[in-house]
């Protein structure tokens, strides 16, 4: 039988999800234009903000993979009950086999073709929950982001920074420290973060899903 696939599959890594410099875009075209890049007299504005720390400490992201983790292992659990219960039928069937209590070559291969039925209804049950899965966290990706974005367009209203990049393990070499807000980002998204009912609903356990 063809192993489940949700552990394989993995949680989210919060931190890769979330390129708030829009950095993969296609790189524009090279411009023969030298004044179109000249960098003003003052110098660019460049701010950054620190990944790993914002989704450590940005509420909803401690919500978003606390529910994650907790609907994870409810499929593990759920795909690991119901394997157990087909290796069971399956020994089950072999063990009725070897001792002769099938009287017809009808009987065995009806029972091999039960058997091979639900072993496809797993497999259906599998990739349906992860299909779910996946979905779900394309749904709070989404979510996390657009909250990330809406508030540093507010936030750069009087920063007025040039860039502001995100900064993940060692995408930046070396930086600054004076140029981190990411202090400033996570207290400004805490502020304006409210847990809505749906979330709160399935941190509890209390969703009928």
């Amino acid at each position: 039988m063809k192993k489940n696939s949700i552990i394989g599959a993995g949680l989210i890594t919060l931190a890769a999800t979330f390129a708030l410099t829009g950095c993969n875009k296609s790189a524009p075209e090279e411009k023969t234009n030298t004044q179109a890049t000249e960098i003003p007299s003052g110098g660019l504005k460049i701010a950054y903000v620190e990944i790993d720390t914002l989704m450590s400490q940005y509420n909803f992201c401690k919500d978003y993979t606390l529910l994650m983790n907790k609907k994870g292992e409810n499929i593990r659990a759920t795909l690991a009950g119901k394997e157990r219960a087909l290796q069971a039928k399956a020994a089950e069937l072999q063990k009725k086999y070897e001792t002769n209590q099938f009287t017809t070559k009808e009987q065995v291969e009806q029972a091999q073709m039960t058997l091979a039925k639900q072993q496809q209804d797993l497999q259906a049950l599998n990739d349906r929950l992860m299909n779910d899965f996946a979905a779900e966290q394309a749904k709070y990706n989404t979510e996390m982001r657009d909250s990330i974005q809406a508030f540093l367009k507010e936030y750069n209203k009087s920063k007025k920074f040039d860039y502001i990049i995100s900064k993940a393990g060692d995408n930046i070499l070396a930086a600054n420290a004076k140029y981190d807000i990411t202090k400033d980002v996570v207290n400004g998204l805490n502020k304006r973060y409210k847990q809505n009912p749906e979330m709160a609903e399935k941190i509890s356990g209390k969703s009928k899903e």
